[in-house]
């Protein structure tokens, strides 16, 4: 499975992208800042700077933090722990993409429902033993 998380909408605080899964549109994602650490990761602001670009490896294994399973996304330079969680706002992350239904200013809505519908992929794609990539473009 592949996720290509095409980053379209920059503001001060925060990056929203469109999310497609194999193809096909899935959800929005909200971010933090893009401070385009690909090219410069001295740039980071801790807990304030959305993932550089580039393809990572997915997995769903178990979080601390959350007492659960849940999505992390793998190797991600001078970041730990990099989830899928639910969120609306930026300040409901530290680096990691909220899911949402729709998108606004600095936010993301219904995203709960968004989260939830991905995660199913994931599993699905879990039980089917299949890898699990996602692009950051």
């Amino acid at each position: 499975m592949h996720i290509k998380v095409t980053r379209d909408v920059f503001t001060d605080l925060t990056t929203t992208s469109k999310v497609e899964v194999n193809g096909k549109f899935q959800c929005y994602f909200l971010e933090d800042k893009d401070r385009k650490l690909e090219v410069d990761s001295t740039a980071k602001v801790y807990g304030r700077s959305c993932i550089p670009r580039g393809t990572y490896d997915l997995v769903i294994d178990y979080s601390p933090k959350y007492q659960t399973e849940m999505p992390h996304i793998l190797d991600v330079p001078g970041f730990k722990g990099i989830r899928i969680h639910p969120g609306n706002w930026h300040t409901d992350t530290e680096g990691c993409p909220l899911p949402g239904i729709r998108r606004s200013k600095d936010m993301v809505q219904r995203s709960k429902a968004a989260f939830d519908s991905l995660f199913s992929l994931l599993i699905d794609a879990e039980e089917r033993e299949e890898k699990v990539t996602i692009e950051f473009v």
